[in-house]
């Protein structure tokens, strides 16, 4: 295992599996620039490698209670549009990364910390964690943590945790889809690395090019999307994962990846 130091992150690589840790409890894991850069070269790096999967985690109480407000006060209008741009960077990095990425949470994800959960492929929770854009009831509304969010959750139930503010429980969080599931806390970590390894099973390139699809028809009309994905699928059927996967089933053996 390698280990590369940050000054808010811990990132190790176990493996075939990267894993990115907020490590700035004192401040409840709060994004601050520095962090959010830090994470963005983590992200980066950790894409650009040869890993299958990437699971984002914390340690201390929080996962992430958003932006780090103390970094937020001290900014004009143009400071604070560079911070957001940042951290949509970040969020767009995530989903760009052709590993399946999976959020470990726990605790509280609340604010741009609940853009982070949303933002990721997948999401496990312990049943102790809670989720919130809590800007409804304050002075500062979450409207791009609320991005990724409505993809997750759907309309209404993102009116609900954008216009009150108010925590939703991890089991509630399941059952609006905003993560995949919630597990006792006991059984978190076990719950990440089986959920992890039956979604990196297969073909890399394959997977990767169904990550990046997949993102980009998500919010096109239906024959749009239709039309992204006839090409892609088609063109994806020539290379040598497809190949070697219907290869494999009609011969009746098991696959011998390529990749």
């Amino acid at each position: 295992m390698t280990t590369v130091e940050f000054q808010h992150l811990l990132v190790d690589r176990d493996g075939d599996t990267v894993h990115i840790t907020m490590n700035r409890p004192e401040r409840r894991n709060a994004l601050s620039a520095e962090h959010l850069a830090e994470l963005l070269i983590a992200f980066r790096t950790a894409g650009a490698g040869d890993a299958t999967g990437i699971v984002l985690g914390a340690r201390g109480p929080v996962f992430s209670a958003g932006h780090d407000f103390a970094d937020v006060a001290s900014r004009d209008l143009v400071g604070v549009r560079e911070l957001l741009k940042l951290c949509t960077d970040l969020m767009t990095a995530i989903e760009a990364a052709p590993q399946v990425v999976i959020a470990r949470v726990h605790g509280l994800a609340t604010a741009a910390g609940c853009q982070l959960v949303a933002s990721c492929d997948l999401a496990i929770a312990a049943e102790s964690a809670g989720f919130a854009l809590p800007g409804g009831k304050g002075g500062w509304f979450c409207h791009t943590p609320a991005v990724p969010v409505a993809r997750a959750v759907g309309r209404k139930r993102l009116m609900e945790l954008a216009l009150t503010g108010d925590p939703i429980d991890a089991r509630t969080a399941a059952e609006w889809g905003l993560i995949n599931r919630a597990v006792p806390d006991e059984d978190l970590d076990t719950a990440v690395a089986e959920l992890l390894s039956r979604a990196t099973r297969g073909s890399r390139a394959s997977k990767a090019l169904g990550k990046h699809t997949l993102y980009a028809q998500l919010d096109r009309p239906e024959t749009d999307a239709y039309t992204l994905a006839v090409e892609v699928m088609a063109a994806a059927s020539q290379l040598p994962g497809a190949r070697e996967g219907m290869a494999a089933f009609l011969e009746k053996r098991a696959p011998v990846w390529p990749d």
